[in-house]
């Protein structure tokens, strides 16, 4: 393959996915890493993208950045599926369940509206929407207030006050980026004030993020990695990511997108 047709490649899947690992690219384009990251240096002086630790992101992006739900929403959706399918697992009849904003938690809550006899307490709109089209006798869904955010969660002092009023069994909180050295991250600083209020009102803490918001970076931490109880992430993210996971997180659960579409929803690898 020529080295003008391999960067094409590049872009295409970087345009698509938002970011890109090295790792992922040797694997898809049968290359060497270092033609790889030659590749991406070239590119990134080009302009056409940024590098950044293990793999590079679209030109342009910060850390106070923040896509609107509708880019998101159809970003890596098998890969959301598989973890969502996963998550379903760790809810019960009966549990009050709490659920950030963000299309992960969305893709999750799609799923979860066959639970019955629970509380859902959340602060993304779309969520709530999501409910109130099918309305359950035996589901309570609680919206708290707050003010709007690109990614469609409400957040700000209401929100913080109604979930520090309350005491759930779950909290299932999507991310914009995790790494071990700044734990998780969004690029809203409020709205880190709010999914923290979610962390300290919950037994457990449950974060469903796919492989591509490792490495990436919002301005602000909602939690270290070591914080969570669980993490359910996909087969996309490199063995080495995984490793130092391993060692933090209380658990981790990798699931692989690819036997979800197959409709096996099994986990890739045992839990660790």
């Amino acid at each position: 393959m020529l080295a003008s047709q391999r960067r094409s490649q590049i872009l295409e899947e970087i345009r698509r996915a938002g970011a890109v690992r090295v790792s992922a690219l040797v694997e898809h384009l049968g290359v060497s890493d270092m033609t790889v990251r030659r590749d991406l240096e070239v590119l990134a002086q080009e302009g056409q993208l940024q590098k950044v630790h293990g793999g590079a992101v679209l030109p342009g992006g910060r850390s106070t950045e923040e896509p609107g739900f509708a880019a998101k929403s159809n970003r890596q959706n098998p890969e959301k599926q598989a973890i969502a399918t996963e998550a379903l697992r760790l809810v019960e009849p009966g549990m009050a369940v709490g659920l950030s904003g963000g299309t992960t938690t969305w893709t999750f809550a799609r799923l979860l509206r066959d639970v019955p006899d629970i509380t859902v307490v959340t602060n993304s709109v779309q969520v709530a929407d999501l409910f109130s089209r099918q309305p359950r006798s035996d589901q309570t869904v609680v919206l708290t207030g707050g003010i709007r955010t690109p990614s469609e969660a409400l957040v700000g002092p209401f929100a913080v006050a109604a979930i520090r009023s309350v005491n759930l069994d779950v909290i299932f909180l999507g991310v914009h980026g995790m790494d071990l050295r700044n734990g998780f991250t969004t690029p809203n600083l409020v709205e880190a004030e709010t999914d923290r209020a979610f962390v300290e009102a919950s037994r457990r803490f449950v974060v469903l993020a796919d492989h591509t918001k490792y490495g990436v970076l919002g301005i602000s931490t909602i939690a270290r990695i070591d914080a969570a109880d669980v993490l359910i992430t996909d087969s996309g993210l490199a063995e080495e990511y995984r490793a130092g996971l391993r060692e933090h997180v209380g658990e981790l659960i990798v699931v692989d997108a690819g036997a979800q579409n197959s409709g096996n929803g099994t986990p890739s690898e045992p839990r660790a």
